[in-house]
């Protein structure tokens, strides 16, 4: 018989606070038009997008991040020392080591708590919010700061016709605590390791070291095929982690997907019938694709507009570069 104590988790865990941040520099796809051979016509009808934020010199990944999670700790009114584990999702902090999040948890005043980064691309959030919910049921965290961030600015080949206008910049955070009742449903989530090529960066970091080729590693993608599998496949798994849940559509308030395209959103919204009153994110049209803090930032802005409220039952879905995706239901905060 086993001696090992069981864990003290709780029964449930929840989402209980969130926060964003937004570079102050707004860039026009006219901007966008000064190194590529394309139209704002184009862009927008394309992918939905007129504006994205990019980052300044002082806007790090780190200032983004604390600046977002103190937002949300105050709106889950908590403390920075009660968290008790940072969870940084990111494929745009430059330094193999350490971890962004140790830094983050010391800058937000969170003491000593466990602090760890993830690279699961445009689905990072969901991988971190489903490893959030673990440690709070499991008992080893009692609060958890989950944070996607991104300065995909730094990873944009400004010349790429394919991608150069597709990118943005932003930070997002949630606080996942402890809940009595359900309130972070089953997560579906898996990977397409063959299809890893279609959306890739350009140079390895050790051929870059290598070779030093004359342009920085760039973010770049097949935008037909990514646009296939995100509009069919990810359907099934969005429908999946509604049966999961034991829900239908119905039952649904707000669907926040990645905002990757508005032409995926719409084309999803589409497949999975949702009805007319349900709210759907399109935060990409003045945000860009800010892959892994793409749905905290979306949630953010539906909850501090009025567009969603505290208790709504949202279909959260990220999906991105490997290829990997990850969705759930959850309770908005």
């Amino acid at each position: 018989m086993s001696k090992i104590k069981p864990s003290q988790g709780a029964p449930y865990a929840r989402i209980m606070g969130v926060g964003g941040y937004r570079p102050t520099r707004v860039v026009p796809n006219e901007v966008i038009l000064e190194t590529i051979d394309s139209s704002d016509e184009w862009i927008r009808s394309r992918s939905g997008i007129a504006t994205r934020h990019w980052a300044s010199e002082e806007e790090t990944v780190a200032a983004m991040s604390v600046d977002a999670s103190g937002k949300a700790i105050a709106d889950a009114g908590i403390t920075p020392e009660q968290i008790g584990a940072v969870v940084v999702s990111t494929v745009s902090h430059f330094k193999q080591t350490p971890a962004i999040a140790t830094e983050v948890a010391h800058k937000v005043g969170a003491g000593r708590p466990a602090a760890f980064d993830i690279s699961a691309g445009c689905a990072g959030f969901g991988y971190g919010l489903t490893l959030a919910k673990g440690m709070v049921v499991e008992g080893s965290a009692e609060y958890v700061l989950v944070i996607g961030v991104e300065r995909l600015s730094d990873l944009t080949d400004k010349e790429d016709r394919a991608t150069a206008f597709l990118f943005g910049d932003g930070a997002g955070a949630v606080v996942v605590g402890p809940s009595k009742v359900p309130a972070i449903g089953p997560t579906v989530w898996g990977s397409e390791g063959d299809k890893s090529e279609t959306i890739k960066q350009t140079v390895a970091w050790d051929e870059f070291h290598a070779e030093r080729p004359e342009k920085f590693p760039a973010i770049t993608q097949e935008g037909q095929a990514v646009f296939r599998w995100a509009v069919f496949e990810m359907a099934k798994v969005a429908q999946q982690a509604l049966d999961a849940a034991g829900i239908s559509p119905e039952d649904l308030d707000v669907f926040i997907p990645h905002q990757a395209n508005m032409r995926i959103i719409d084309s999803m919204v589409k497949t999975l019938k949702l009805p007319e009153n349900v709210t759907v994110a399109r935060d990409v049209e003045t945000t860009g694709n800010t892959s892994a803090a793409s749905i905290p930032l979306a949630m953010e802005r539906l909850l501090a507009t009025g567009q969603a409220k505290s208790g709504d039952t949202a279909l959260v879905i990220g999906f991105g570069a490997g290829l990997v995706y990850a969705a759930t239901v959850v309770t908005l905060p």
